[in-house]
């Protein structure tokens, strides 16, 4: 998992907004008398259950913090009741504990399944927003692979492009900014491997990827220097000019500058950019 965790307070309270009254007062609306049910969803003591009784039973087992448990009740919903209108919201509660029960596989199965069946729903933003963080909660450190980083990039991403004035957005922004770093971290690993290996062509490749991909992200004055340094092992003086003139152009002040300018000293070379490597077209683009 991400060393930065998700603040699953705003994940809560958000599905209470969205919910409104359905969460905060279940045994109201309900009645007292239905707290009482239980639902069991063993096929040998199946029995069906009115709606108010299975959605409060779900509601009593939130509030004693046993996510599993209310997920699989509030999916009891969907199998008895599939055309009541508490089967939509009930989904959508489902989902949301099974993310609180860390298991997203399952929270992302029935986001997913909430959009498809309920696309113009007033909830559909949240559904979206959970469907992302829960795919978020699952990168894992820049040593193993990356995928569910980049499929959680982009579920970010949709929230963003499709709510772009929600909270859901403001969130998913900041959580976009990290994820893209971590990718950005991924890529730098495998360069400097290449790199200790002597497999200049590979760590080149690799930090290519960082200076034009991953741009808004801390990596960048690294790539540089690391580029430098692979090309000048590679003995591409101009190429390894340009990445530390444009290196010491954007972090004057930077370690890296001074690790590439002492390594073009090597061979009484200077930072000088060629406007016309792929270095300064690519980075002076994205500035």
């Amino acid at each position: 998992m991400m060393p930065f965790a998700f603040p699953r307070k705003l994940c809560a309270a958000a599905l209470t907004l969205v919910m409104g009254a359905t969460l905060s007062g279940c045994d109201t609306l309900f009645g007292e008398d239905t707290a009482k049910n239980n639902v069991n969803t063993d096929a040998a003591n199946y029995r069906e259950l009115a709606v108010e009784a299975i959605y409060t039973a779900g509601w009593r087992q939130i509030r004693a913090g046993n996510w599993d448990v209310a997920a699989a009740t509030f999916d009891e919903m969907e199998r008895q009741h599939p055309y009541s209108p508490w089967a939509r919201r009930a989904m959508l509660m489902s989902a949301f504990c099974y993310y609180q029960a860390n298991a997203y596989s399952e929270a992302i199965s029935t986001a997913d399944q909430y959009i498809s069946l309920h696309p113009g729903s007033a909830e559909i933003a949240y559904a979206f927003y959970l469907k992302a963080i829960a795919l978020y909660e699952q990168i894992v450190d820049v040593g193993r692979d990356q995928a569910n980083t980049r499929d959680a990039l982009v579920a970010l991403q949709d929230v963003v492009q499709r709510f772009p004035d929600t909270e859901y957005a403001r969130d998913a922004t900041l959580k976009i900014d990290l994820t893209m770093d971590h990718l950005a971290g991924k890529e730098m690993n495998v360069g400097r491997y290449y790199l200790t290996r002597g497999d200049y062509i590979g760590a080149v490749n690799r930090f290519r990827l960082v200076v034009e991909q991953y741009q808004s992200t801390p990596q960048i004055a690294e790539a540089l220097e690391r580029l430098t340094e692979a090309y000048y092992s590679l003995g591409l003086d101009n190429e390894a000019q340009t990445a530390a003139a444009v290196l010491g152009a954007n972090y004057p002040g930077s370690p890296w500058y001074q690790n590439a300018y002492n390594i073009l000293k090597g061979r009484n070379l200077k930072p000088a950019e060629d406007k016309g490597s792929w270095i300064s077209q690519a980075f002076h683009r994205i500035l």
